[in-house]
């Protein structure tokens, strides 16, 4: 009895001795045990901060570094993006020099900025890359035929300022055809820019009026215009001023006569474009832009705003005289470099035939009829 008794103690403590030793194996191979993650967590947790820098925001460029403005005095001239091949708005001419009411835009921001209308580079690029192009950094200034919309205003990370040009969608087809309507170019192939407000009007106003088209596409006016030309377009559409232009050019050298159809597709505010998130370089651009005009409704332009002699308080802030200075960033009298180097508004708009009459149209002075009208220079 007394053996059957330690044996059955013996037994007892071997067992009890396996379980402890297989209770701490478990612990190793347990992800849910407590004991185990704790000494990892506290080995790990120090080193989230450097994983994590703190001084990320360096990235973000700031204005107190001088921003675009800065950089532009830096380089010693401005990048603008445009084209090349539209005549009377942007063109390369035969003497390999860039010309149209586009260009002296450009140049405005130049001669705001330096005193030297020259200082300034080209830059062409295709409708589709124009907005990649500007918020890549490729130019700080655009003007290219471009028309402000809320889309583009709200994803292109692009900044709208002053309408230059105001205009509006329209189609042109050989007088010879007789068509006058939209509804006489059903099945028709259209010649049409591609990558453009003008592509998207197109479609969007034929399927509203149910009328069936083809549309045929073109990276540029180089190629459009000869295709229309030859025959594969029984029409082609983009801005009215575009079609007025090349209407000019092919009945100019012979061609067959035009009929730009009177209907309007569209309206077409036409503009000087910047990239988003940079206040004083915006403001820089726009008021050298806006300059232009008010030149005009002073009655100053090339040859006489150097010689004010007048005593209007508001004429002479716009000039510089006594000490005025809006805080712009520009120089206090770069109003009178931009006007004597490019002109007023008036000049250049007149300097390209093209671009058709400006008196009494929607481009003349808000005084006169028109919606060219800016804030006071005060």
């Amino acid at each position: 009895m007394q053996k059957s008794v330690h044996r059955l103690l013996a037994l007892l403590g071997l067992v009890l001795v396996f379980s402890l030793i297989a209770a701490s194996c478990g612990n190793d191979d347990d992800d849910g045990a407590a004991p185990a993650p704790a000494p990892e967590a506290t080995e790990t947790a120090p080193e989230a901060p450097e994983a994590t820098p703190v001084e990320t925001v360096e990235v973000v460029p700031s204005q107190d570094d001088g921003g675009t403005l800065q950089a532009v005095l830096d380089r010693g001239h401005v990048l603008c993006g445009s084209r090349d091949d539209v005549p009377g708005f942007a063109l390369l001419n035969a003497d390999g020099e860039y010309e149209g009411f586009d260009i002296d835009m450009c140049r405005v921001v130049a001669a705001a900025i330096f005193g030297d209308a020259d200082a300034v580079e080209i830059v062409p690029v295709t409708s589709a890359e124009r907005f990649t192009a500007l918020a890549s950094g490729q130019f700080e200034v655009m003007n290219r035929n471009t028309t402000w919309t809320a889309t583009r205003d709200g994803t292109e990370g692009a900044n709208f300022l002053f309408t230059t040009y105001y205009d509006g969608q329209g189609l042109m087809v050989p007088a010879s055809t007789g068509f006058t309507t939209l509804d006489d170019l059903a099945d028709a192939n259209i010649c049409v820019s591609t990558g453009t407000t003008t592509e998207l009007n197109l479609t969007a106003v034929f399927a509203a009026r149910g009328i069936p088209f083809n549309p045929v596409t073109f990276e540029g006016f180089d190629t459009l215009v000869p295709a229309y030309e030859e025959g594969q377009c029984e029409a082609m559409t983009a801005d009215s001023s575009v079609l007025g232009v090349f209407k000019f050019e092919i009945e100019g050298k012979g061609g067959p006569d035009q009929h730009i159809m009177a209907e309007l597709i569209s309206k077409e505010p036409l503009g000087t474009v910047v990239r988003d998130g940079d206040t004083e370089w915006a403001q820089v651009v726009n008021w050298a832009t806006m300059a232009t005009v008010q030149a005009w409704e002073f009655g100053l332009d090339s040859s006489n705003i150097g010689s004010y002699d007048g005593t209007d308080p508001n004429i002479l802030n716009f000039l510089g005289r006594d000490g005025f200075d809006p805080g712009l960033g520009l120089p206090t009298d770069f109003a009178v470099n931009v006007v004597e180097q490019v002109g007023n508004y008036e000049e250049i708009f007149n300097r390209y035939p093209q671009l058709g009459v400006l008196a009494g149209s929607v481009n003349d002075l808000w005084s006169n009829g028109g919606l060219m009208y800016v804030p006071p220079y005060r």
